[in-house]
């Protein structure tokens, strides 16, 4: 589902990220810097996109040789008033690239675009979101590709584990925090439910290839493997001594995605074979360890 307009790898003389303080933002900045590629990093205290002006501010920052990676948004988007500040910001990044064209864009978007399935979903998988965070990625994703006729990336993570994950949602990075405090860890129903899950590390390199390449079109990030929320409790108990309890309680609602999300990574090992993401084992081991030097301080 993507076509490398570069044959080789080739920085680009600039990279803009909007939403650069943010979990994935911040991974996919920190990446290229280390990788010695010049980037701006734009958060809302830079420039607040739902500004009436803000797709002149952000006009006179951009030059048209510039790669835009567009991350900013308020998230999760759960009601219609979400939807719509989501989509101003969209607006005031489309006034923009309409004004000033860059060389190439790439937009985080969100597996959540995709409907439930009891198949792997791949690239080629119906956009059918059933949440309002899903239709929000949607229309963002449609209304870029109305108004940038450039090279133009659309990226959809799947769960997202990493080291400074801000958030405190039910997952691995809530499952550590309650170990390393000693507390029990409690699951929705028996936490039976499979996911995948992916290392925001391994979600930053994507992008950076995807510079590189200047890549356009469409990928899944996923692993391409699924495991049960139980399995994660019980792992994240034994990373830290003594180990807490895992306990089951009684489900509230109906299990989301019915269960069962899996994805396909086909198109991902196809469009870049030598980037293998992490499994779940590999991945939230690195973290752990990461964590426990952090902490360690």
């Amino acid at each position: 589902m993507l076509k490398h307009l570069n044959t080789e790898e080739k920085k680009p003389k600039r990279v803009v990220i909007l939403g650069s303080s943010g979990f994935i933002g911040s991974a996919i900045h920190n990446l290229l810097e280390r990788n010695q590629i010049p980037v701006l990093g734009i958060a809302s205290k830079d420039l607040d996109l739902m500004s009436p002006d803000a797709g002149k501010k952000l006009t006179e920052i951009m030059k048209t040789e510039d790669v835009l990676v567009f991350i900013s948004a308020i998230a999760p988007c759960k009601d219609s008033g979400m939807l719509l500040k989501n989509i101003q910001i969209a607006k005031s990044v489309c006034n923009a690239l309409e004004e000033k064209p860059v060389a190439q864009v790439v937009y985080i978007s969100s597996d959540a675009v995709y409907g439930d399935s009891d198949k792997p979903i791949s690239e080629f998988s119906c956009a059918e979101p059933g949440s309002v965070h899903g239709v929000m990625h949607l229309a963002r994703e449609i209304i870029l590709k109305q108004v940038y006729p450039g090279p133009l990336t659309i990226v959809r993570p799947t769960l997202v584990y990493g080291l400074n994950d801000p958030h405190n949602s039910y997952g691995p990075n809530r499952f550590r925090r309650l170990a390393r405090a000693g507390m029990e860890i409690v699951l929705f129903g028996d936490g039976e439910e499979r996911r995948d899950h992916v290392d925001v590390e391994d979600i930053a390199e994507l992008v950076v290839k995807i510079i590189l390449r200047k890549s356009t079109g469409l990928i899944n990030a996923v692993s391409g493997e699924v495991v049960s929320f139980r399995e994660l409790a019980d792992l994240m108990s034994r990373f830290f001594e003594p180990s807490v309890a895992v306990k089951a309680s009684p489900r509230s609602g109906p299990m989301p995605h019915n269960g069962y999300r899996a994805f396909d990574n086909a198109a991902l090992t196809k469009a870049f074979p030598g980037l293998n993401f992490k499994s779940w084992r590999q991945g939230l081991a690195q973290v752990n360890e990461q964590f426990k030097a952090q902490v360690s301080k």
